[in-house]
């Protein structure tokens, strides 16, 4: 058998046994799309969300309340003293208006100034209340409201989740299934054939990287029917990146499976190289939001590099010759992993 034959064979046998695991597919293919519907609809165009307000009862207290409700955006609630209080402890509340005893007298305000909530609905509530009293805006604007494709919160996950699952894939797919085989001596065999430890390895990653083409299309398919997504960038440069990021996420996958025997062992491992990544590298929100002190090392990362580069290519139309940087940290990852996989690797 020459040597390009038996690499496709190893090849087929890797595809295969993907294939024949309903748990791995739905895990790699089904869990994704379920996580974007859910995602999708909690995020989805909505009417604007009302702020609950406790206004204390007084003798001013209508004229405050109609003010009030005369905007919409407010859930209003007149309250007794000691049941506002309740009510704003409970969280029930948001704020809690203490109406003034006569025109003219100041109000008072009450809220949890560490609830992003609380701190919202004060301002909202002001500037209420401060029109209604005759406040005029020494500038006149507009309010745009964004609700187009390509500019929601939904335009920017659906990247992330691709970024994600491509990693979760190469790490998940191809440490468990080399530990699994190792535990059940089925590398102990391999090793009396004259395979090369590299063809075994690089159809592995080839096995990896066909998944990875399916999930593309199926992510990106995905986002285009059910929630009209616009991609600005070509669908080609962004089957090149991932393709280019399973293979990098499957080298690092094997890296850390090369000498693992135990399942409970290589978990813990995949989880502490996936896990610090899903929150910083700008799966769910941007990883801009992270100091500046920490961002050489979370832009080093590589699902960092996967989704910025995803983003731009997919959402603002730039082409592959922009991301050489990412796409540079991409293979530094992939092809050091698979270096040092390839030296530390044993069958047994």
């Amino acid at each position: 058998m020459s040597e390009a034959s038996g690499f496709l064979e190893l090849y087929k046998l890797r595809v295969r046994e993907f294939v024949r695991e309903p748990a791995i597919l739905f895990w790699v293919f089904g869990f994704p799309i379920l996580l974007a519907i859910g995602l999708g609809m909690a995020f989805r165009e909505k009417p604007i969300e009302l702020v609950s307000v406790g206004v204390v009862t007084s003798a001013s207290s209508d004229a405050v309340e109609s003010a009030l409700r005369a905007h919409p955006g407010f859930r209003v609630e007149e309250l007794a003293a000691e049941d506002a209080a309740r009510e704003l402890r409970l969280g029930k509340v948001a704020l809690v208006v203490g109406a003034p005893p006569g025109p003219g007298a100041e109000l008072e305000y009450r809220y949890d100034a560490t609830n992003p909530e609380g701190v919202l609905a004060r301002a909202r509530v002001d500037d209420a209340l401060q029109r209604a009293a005759g406040r005029t805006d020494p500038r006149a604007f507009r309010e745009v409201l964004v609700t187009e494709p390509g500019s929601r919160y939904v335009d920017f996950l659906i990247p992330g989740l691709l970024g994600m699952n491509i990693l979760s894939g190469g790490m998940y797919g191809i440490g468990f299934a080399l530990v699994e085989m190792r535990s059940r001596k089925l590398l102990k065999r391999l090793a009396a054939t004259p395979m090369k430890r590299s063809h075994f390895l690089l159809a592995t990653i080839a096995s990896r990287m066909t998944v990875a083409l399916v999930e593309v299309g199926l992510m990106l398919g995905f986002g285009k029917l059910f929630f009209d997504m616009e991609f600005n960038g070509g669908f080609l440069a962004a089957t090149a990146l991932c393709l280019l990021a399973a293979a990098s996420f499957s080298g690092m996958g094997l890296l850390v499976a090369t000498r693992t025997k135990k399942i409970e062992v290589v978990s813990g491992l995949i989880n502490l190289v996936m896990l610090p990544m899903f929150v910083v590298s700008g799966v769910f929100f941007s990883s801009e939001r992270f100091p500046d002190a920490v961002q050489p090392i979370v832009r080093a990362l590589p699902l960092t590099a996967l989704n910025d580069a995803l983003r731009a290519v997919l959402l603002e139309g730039e082409d592959l010759s922009a991301q050489l940087v990412r796409i540079g940290i991409l293979v530094a990852w992939g092809a050091i992993s698979f270096v040092v996989a390839l030296k530390l690797f044993r069958w047994n």
